[in-house]
């Protein structure tokens, strides 16, 4: 599918109609990824970093990528919420699973899907500094630049959006479209009375 296809689609019987309008291909995502995991495998030549994939929306991206990286690591995992079941973050960040290891004195690579108001990665990067690492930086796949409340620095960043609400390659909307290969915008259809 090119990007920019419009399609319809139903994630389930429950959930409204949606239409999808593909933002970034698989080959496009791929490619980035590919990008990402060279300047990556460069920069951390020689070390043994922590990786720390937040779940859930990460764990497509964390998984392509790790599997391209030449150096020796680790995975963590850590789950936080501040968008619940609306499609803007409520601001209020909550920790659901924390990482299982310590992080104290080894580069720790936070790995997320999205950055959009700074909240959320500015919230981790307190929560991952308070354990004591010798460093810690941030790789996002996605990076919304417009929708900014707190100034964060982004160490990688595969694509800079527009401020909409996007799902697939792991994102989702209520648990829907995270299988999807693609990343695209979603709007609700409205059925018209």
């Amino acid at each position: 599918m090119k990007s920019g296809t419009s399609v319809p689609h139903l994630a389930a019987a429950s959930a409204p109609p949606h239409r999808l309008q593909q933002l970034l291909s698989e080959a496009e995502i791929q490619k980035r990824v590919s990008e990402l995991a060279q300047q990556l495998t460069k920069d951390y030549a020689g070390s043994d970093p922590v990786i720390v994939c937040i779940l859930k929306g990460s764990f497509v991206f964390a998984g392509d990528l790790i599997r391209q990286l030449d150096f020796p690591l680790s995975i963590e995992f850590m789950r936080v919420s501040s968008y619940g079941k609306a499609i803007v973050t409520s601001g209020e960040v909550k920790l659901e699973l924390d990482l299982a290891n310590s992080v104290a004195n080894r580069q720790v690579l936070l790995l997320e899907d999205v950055i959009d108001t700074g909240l959320t990665v500015d919230y981790l990067k307190a929560n991952l500094r308070a354990r004591s690492p010798s460093q810690v930086r941030v790789c996002t796949l996605l990076h919304k630049p417009a929708n900014r409340i707190k100034a964060v620095p982004i160490d990688y960043a595969g694509f800079e959006i527009h401020n909409k609400f996007v799902v697939g390659y792991g994102l989702d909307y209520h648990g829907y479209y995270r299988n999807l290969p693609y990343i695209a915008t979603l709007e609700e259809i409205v059925a018209k009375s």
